[in-house]
Order: C-alpha cells, then structure tokens, then sequence
C-alpha cells in the first residue's frame, strides 16, 4: 500500500470521528421533558402520583430521564417553571389548575418552550391545556355508593373548595340520585387553601363524623387528604370511595371503587407528542366518551361491586357517551 494511501485512508477516519452520531440517542439528549408536581407531593397516591405515573411511563419507553420538582408552597411554582424552561425543557408539564398563573406568566417569558397544564385552560400559542369532566366518572361512583349503602347516606370529603371539587361533587350528587332519589348526601370540604390537600388527620375527622350521622359510604377527593378518609373508613367497618389513581389496593375489600381520572395518560401524551412532533396548542376536554375518566374494578373491589352494580352503572356510562344521559356540570 502506498504512502497516498495510507494518508488518504486516515484522513476519511479523522474526518467520520468528527461527524456527531445521529439517530435516537442524539435526539434523547436534544429532547428535554420535565414535570412540576403541585403541593402533596408526587407519591399522595392520587393526582400528583398518576401525572407521576404518565411521567415514569415515558421514561421507560424512551429512556428518556425527565426533570421534575415537587412544588411545597405556592411560591415556588413560577420560580420552579422559570428554572426548568430557563435549563433548556423542551416541554414542561404544569400539574394543578394552581399553576395556571405561573404557567401564564412563565409560557409567554420563553416562547419556544412548550407546556401542557394540567386542570385549567389557557389560550397561547404555546400551551397546551386538559380538563376533564369530574362530573362523569363521579356519576358513576355515585351510583355504586348508593347501590353499596345500606343506610341510604353516604359521604363526600373534598379538598380544597374550588368549582373543580365541586365539580366532582355535583356528579357524585346526581350519580346517588339515579338511584336512590332520596338519598342522602353528606358534604365536607377541608379547607379554602393549597393546605387542605395534605392533611390526612383533619380528612380522618371529617369522615368520622359523616359516619356518626348514618353515612356508610364516603367519596374523598381530596389529594393526600383522602388517604386520611379512606383509612377511617376501613376501620369503621365502612367503605371508601377513592380518586383520580386507582387506590382500590390501598385498603382492599374497604374500597368500592376509585373514580380514575387519567392524569397519568395525559402526562404521558404530552411527553409522547413533543418528542415526535405532532404536540398542538390547544384546549381539550376529556371525558367518559375520550376514556379520560372512569371508574376502578380489580381484584381489590371485586367482591364488592356484584354484577347487577356492574350492569347498573355500565348502561348508565354507555347512556353518558351517546349522549342519553345528561349529567350536569357544575355552575357557580
């Protein structure tokens, strides 16, 4: 082999080793997706744990490690936004109607990040807004807890008092009705601050007394509060109704049903969208019909729910989606 050979052979080598590889893993250290989780915390086993979830879901598909903070005071939520956009996120995932002010001011600060909030809408070119239809999936736990009380009371503990708790309440109300039209419902909400979600003792106290007064059925919508509800309810011999995550496995044979709302998918498809380039702008409302709400029957709650319950509340949601069945939403 020549000399001119030689020299030409390493010159191509130098110049392919200064060529950057392309292909998945370039694009997994272009691609940044990030979470804010909102106050308590991202193992409450409910609504901050199913964004989790969706979060950890993407991350195994893709290997794609995501960045996260875990919002303690209300504070922090602009700052903790600001720090991840600022980092370089490609797409950041706001969870809690909470965030809507951060995320308004934050979004339009860096234009070419993009965000998904979560529970409340914004309209900028940037963001990318889901609520859900509460009211829905708790029509149908409202309809198992009526079917499930012997007493013809049951309870409902929410947290913070916002329409969107209260949103969940007017579902539950109407869902205890349908079958029950004199059945009672017995409402307690925590507390009027961020505070409400994660006081397990005063959720345990707002439950006793709902059981005190004949209710042997309570619904808790109420973030980590409700881990407080569900556990009084187990050991008073009552049943608890738990939210937004599957909790039926927190205390099995003690709780009905759960009302899933599918935080967990949404965080996911956000995540999914951006990385592959069909993520939009936008507002989108999901119910029963776009499977964004539901109910949980597993092994946990099998022997609770019996099949006439089952049938009772699956042609109620099959009226829901064909638009046979009205159920109303709450107004202010």
């Amino acid at each position: 082999m020549t000399m001119t050979r030689i020299l030409s052979i390493l010159a191509l080598s130098l110049t392919a080793a200064a060529v950057p590889a392309v292909g998945p893993a370039l694009a997994a250290d272009e691609f940044m997706p990030a979470v804010v989780f909102d106050q308590g915390g991202k193992f409450d086993k409910s609504f901050n744990e199913a964004a989790y979830n969706g979060a950890e879901r993407f991350k195994k598909e893709t290997g794609i490690v995501y960045r996260e903070f875990e919002v303690t005071s209300e504070s922090q939520r602009e700052q903790a936004l600001r720090n991840m956009a600022r980092r370089g996120a490609t797409v950041i995932t706001a969870v809690g109607f909470s965030q809507s002010a951060a995320v308004d001011k934050v979004s339009r600060e860096y234009p070419n990040t993009k965000f998904c909030l979560i529970d409340d809408k914004l309209d900028l070119p940037n963001v990318q807004s889901v609520t859900f239809k509460e009211h829905e999936g708790s029509f149908l736990v409202g309809m198992l807890a009526a079917l499930a009380s012997q007493s013809g009371k049951v309870g409902f503990i929410g947290g913070m008092d916002i329409p969107l708790i209260r949103n969940f309440l007017t579902g539950y109300e109407q869902g205890v009705r349908h079958v029950k039209a004199d059945g009672e419902v017995f409402t307690n909400m925590t507390g009027t601050t961020p505070a409400a979600w994660n006081d397990p003792t005063r959720g345990a106290e707002l439950a006793k007394s709902q059981f005190g007064r004949g209710a042997d059925v309570v619904f808790a919508a109420a973030g980590a509060t409700g881990l407080g509800v569900l556990q009084a309810a187990a050991d008073a011999g009552k049943l608890g109704v738990g939210v937004d995550s599957n909790q039926n496995w927190i205390h099995p044979g003690k709780i009905l049903t759960s009302m899933v709302k599918r935080v967990d998918v949404t965080v996911y498809d956000c995540m999914k969208s951006a990385k592959d380039g069909s993520w939009t702008p936008g507002h989108r409302v999901v119910g029963l019909k776009e499977e964004g709400v539901g109910y949980a029957l597993d092994e946990s709650n099998r022997k609770l729910v019996t099949a006439e319950m089952e049938k009772a509340v699956e042609d109620a949601k099959r009226k829901i989606i064909a638009g046979e069945l009205a159920v109303k939403p709450y107004q202010p």
